[in-house]
């Protein structure tokens, strides 16, 4: 008769340690996913707090989220877009002609503030939905339609002025000059702190992103919103208007770039024709890095924000460390590859 070694016989209590520490080793992965950028940004606060004690101070703080309060405003319009599985390259254009055209409603048409802040926002707006327009209606590719648009919103933003720069004493192209100047009001957004601590940009950039996650996380819209981006049929079966639904993300997305914009030139106090240079890929960033907060795997506007911030706080480091100005762009990229194959990383192989 066959007999069977009992020590060859795993235990009950080896069987359970094993489990035990098998799985272990997909919760750190999922604890690493999850955290992986909050973890990099701590150690990167603490880093240059060793390199710089000056870095934690709540000026600084308060002008790291002031310098991302655009990109991060922008970054939650390119995020609402996602959503829907879309795209928008034209949040850059946007906002940079909205610089130019606050400027040139207060120094040339000489409106105040409560007149050029609507304009403005509504121009962003209509921008939005002639996106829309083109992606539902005429079925034009979103990146080829956003596209497009960037480019002639880049030339367009150039005409009145004759590619110069808005400020009071402008030279017209009809050889007049602008009498008009920046309203005190206006320039409040850009520069103005509430007790002298907290920038009202950075206010702004908080109103957005509580508005936008409660809208996108907590209503039917925003679940139909990601349903469109995930399954456009399916939620064109169930009843939703997917064509509705695309145009209100892009109008969002055209609104925020928008508001981006006056916030820039509230700030700067000109209509500067080179102030979007970098506003596009700067919020994609931060809208790709939203996808690795929480390991949540999908655009959302919190996890925008906590990239935008990641993104500020490492270039303002990096500046406080006098580290040179052309090794910026290679060190944010490299960091945000590092953070998504971190998160992409973990749930591959935890998958397996």
């Amino acid at each position: 008769m066959t007999t069977i070694d009992e020590e060859a016989l795993p235990t009950a209590g080896s069987t359970a340690q094993n489990h035990g520490q098998g799985a272990r080793v997909p919760a750190l992965g999922s604890f690493l996913r999850a955290g992986a950028v909050f973890i990099l940004l701590g150690l990167m606060m603490i880093g240059f707090t060793i390199a710089q004690p000056a870095f934690v101070n709540i000026g600084n703080l308060m002008s790291i989220l002031q310098a991302v309060s655009v990109v991060a405003i922008l970054g939650a319009g390119v995020t609402v877009t996602l959503a829907v599985g879309g795209f928008d390259l034209s949040i850059g254009a946007v906002a940079a002609s909205s610089v130019m055209a606050a400027s040139y409603a207060m120094i040339v048409w000489h409106l105040d503030v409560f007149a050029t802040v609507p304009l403005v926002l509504a121009f962003g707006a209509a921008v939005g939905f002639v996106n829309s327009l083109l992606i539902v209606r005429l079925r034009v590719p979103d990146l080829l339609a956003t596209l497009a648009m960037m480019f002639l919103l880049s030339g367009l933003q150039l005409i009145p002025t004759a590619g110069r720069s808005i400020s009071a004493g402008l030279v017209l192209p009809d050889g007049s000059k602008a009498t008009g100047a920046y309203d005190p009001a206006f320039l409040l957004i850009g520069r103005y702190s509430l007790f002298a601590t907290l920038p009202v940009s950075v206010v702004l950039m908080a109103i957005v992103a509580v508005v936008l996650f409660v809208l996108t996380e907590r209503t039917r819209i925003g679940r139909l919103l990601f349903a469109t981006g995930g399954n456009e049929v399916a939620t064109r079966l169930a009843g939703a208007s997917t064509t509705r639904l695309k145009t209100l993300a892009y109008v969002i997305s055209g609104t925020l770039a928008s508001l981006g914009g006056i916030v820039i030139a509230a700030r700067v106090g000109r209509g500067d024709v080179s102030s979007g240079g970098s506003l596009l890929m700067d919020s994609v960033a931060a809208a790709l890095i939203g996808f690795a907060v929480l390991n949540l795997r999908r655009p959302n506007v919190l996890g925008t924000i906590a990239g935008a911030v990641f993104v500020g706080v490492l270039l303002n480091g990096l500046t406080m460390l006098n580290a040179p100005y052309y090794t910026q762009d290679f060190v944010k990229g490299a960091v945000l590859v590092g953070a998504l194959a971190l998160t992409y990383g973990f749930g591959r192989n935890s998958d397996r």
